[in-house]
Order: C-alpha cells, then structure tokens, then sequence
C-alpha cells in the first residue's frame, strides 16, 4: 500500500464513468476518501457555486486544495510519486 494523499473528498455524480475511476485508483491503492454526491450531499447549483459553471464530474479534493477532475488527480497522484 502506497502512502494516501489523505483528506480526499470526491463530489461524484450517478453514472459518470470518471467517478468510477477514480474511486477505483483510490480503492486499488487502500486510500480512504469522503464521497459526496450529486442530490444527495449536495445540489447542481451548489456544486456551480463551488466549481464553477464549467466544472465537470468527478471533482476532487485533497486537503482543501481543488485539484480538478479525474485526469487532473491522476496526474496530480503520478507528479507527487503516490501512483
């Protein structure tokens, strides 16, 4: 098991195949994370609000920092040598 990037929550919403995937890196790996998602946790508004208008899903966020969507978390998780 690889060290965690700790403090993760990823906003997901029902049927997006990047939700998915990320989840699965960050179960592969061991590493816990807070799920919330779309009319559940919160509303499309809230997450425009959050995100901006031309945020997509997943959006993740690691220890307060925004760092964007699934491709941007990978690549963010590779840089930082934790994948």
């Amino acid at each position: 098991m690889s060290k965690s990037p700790g403090g993760t929550v990823i906003y997901t919403r029902p049927g997006c195949p990047y939700c998915t995937k990320i989840k699965e890196v960050y179960n592969m790996n061991g590493w816990g994370f807070t799920e919330y998602q779309l009319n559940v946790q919160y509303t499309r508004e809230q997450f425009k609000q959050e995100f901006g208008s031309g945020a997509t899903f997943p959006q993740i966020v690691i220890n307060g920092q925004k760092m964007g969507g699934c491709t941007e978390t990978v690549r963010y998780l590779r840089e930082t040598k934790l994948i």
